[in-house]
Formats: C-alpha cells, sequence, structure tokens
C-alpha cells in the first residue's frame, strides 16, 4: 500500500502591512490661485489679488493717453492714428481699441489730463486749487486770483485747443469736442459768476459777470 503522506498544516502568520503616509497638503503662500492648506487639513482655493494688475492696466491706460496727446499736438488729430500711438505706447492696437473704443475717446481724455494737468479723475472746478479761489470771501482778491489761475492754464491748454480748432473743419469728432470743451468752459463761468453774486459784494448782474469772466479768460 502506498505511504500515506503526512500533510502537516503549517500556520502562516501575515506580517502587519505598513501604514500608508498622511496625505499632503499644498503650502500656502505659492502662486495665486493655487489651493493651500487650512488647520482641519482641508484645502481650500487662494484668492487671487488683482491689485498689481489693476495698477499696471492703469499706468498703461496714462501712458497711452499721454502719447495720444504729445502726437496729436505735434501731427495734428487727423493726422495721428492708433497704430502711431501704439508704436510709441509700446502696446498693441488692440490693446488700444480694447481700453478706450476709438480715437474720439483718447480725444477727450488727452483733454481732461490737459486741462487738470493730471490724470485724476477729479472735475477741474473741484480741484483743490479751483476750490480754494471760491471759497475766498473777498470777492475782488477772488478774481484777481482767478484770473491769475486762467493764465496759468491757458498756456496748458492753448496748444490743444487750438489743435482741436485746426481739426474740427475735417473732423466730425474734432468739431463735437471743440463743442464740448466750449460747454465745459461756460459752465465753469455760471459757476464763478453765481457764486460771486452769492457774496453780495456784487456790482454788476450775475449774468453781466459771466460774460465778464468768460471775456477775461477768452483766447
Amino acid at each position: 500500500m502506498p505511504e500515506k503522506v503526512n500533510r502537516t498544516k503549517v500556520n502562516r502568520t501575515k506580517e502587519p502591512r505598513e501604514a500608508a503616509p498622511p496625505p499632503t497638503t499644498r503650502r500656502a503662500g505659492r502662486a495665486p490661485g493655487v489651493d493651500h492648506a487650512v488647520p482641519d487639513g482641508r484645502t481650500v482655493p487662494r484668492a487671487y489679488d488683482s491689485t498689481g494688475r489693476r495698477a499696471r492696466a492703469e499706468r498703461s491706460r496714462a501712458e497711452i493717453v499721454r502719447v495720444a496727446r504729445d502726437l496729436f499736438l505735434e501731427h495734428g488729430y487727423g493726422r495721428t492714428t492708433i497704430t502711431a500711438i501704439a508704436r510709441s505706447a509700446a502696446v498693441s492696437p488692440e490693446t488700444i481699441y480694447a481700453a478706450f473704443g476709438n480715437k474720439a475717446t483718447l480725444l477727450h481724455r488727452a483733454w481732461d489730463v490737459t486741462i487738470g494737468g493730471d490724470d485724476e479723475d477729479v472735475v477741474f472746478h473741484e480741484r483743490p486749487e479751483v476750490m480754494a479761489i471760491r471759497t475766498e470771501p473777498d470777492l475782488a482778491r477772488r478774481l484777481m486770483l482767478h484770473a491769475e489761475l486762467s493764465t496759468r492754464t491757458a498756456r496748458r491748454i492753448a496748444p490743444f485747443q487750438l489743435m482741436v480748432q485746426a481739426a474740427s473743419g475735417a473732423d466730425p469728432a474734432a468739431a463735437e469736442m471743440l463743442e464740448e470743451m466750449g460747454r465745459q468752459r461756460l459752465a465753469g463761468m455760471k459757476v464763478m459768476a453765481r457764486e460771486a453774486a452769492a457774496t453780495g459784494q456784487l456790482a454788476v448782474s450775475e449774468e453781466e459777470c459771466r460774460d465778464l469772466v468768460w471775456s477775461m479768460t477768452d483766447g
């Protein structure tokens, strides 16, 4: 008879599995928009700070307006093209169209910068130097200060006015700009005359004062 084989069970103990390492989390402070860890281990999107990007865009727009103004004065409004402005400002024409839409808008912005002396978005008659004149209690001194300010401002804006006037005969956008400049100037004269009359020190009517101030600042 065949000999029986004694099959003895061998107890094989399983070695314990090595514990998996804890999941890694991204560190905070990386590139904008990258997830970062919070104390409980979750990851949340990091907020994107666009302050620097907005500041760069504002500087770019201001530079475009400055370049456009210089080229308008040098070559005339009609002969200045968006392509030429883009080349001088080191941007693409598409950037200018995206920011301003067209050349007429650039002309308006160039005027705002010219009359104000900077690119601050403040109405001229509400600027600090003008408010100091408007609040002067002595009317004679107020009118003298206004004449001095008008003289300083005229040196800055006269070349721009002449450029727009020269282009207005052939270009509708320049003609519209010339009319707008006149409306703004008249509005300023009305404010000065109304506030002069309110002092009780005016020897003529408010309308006469307006016309006199207009004549004083003409040309």
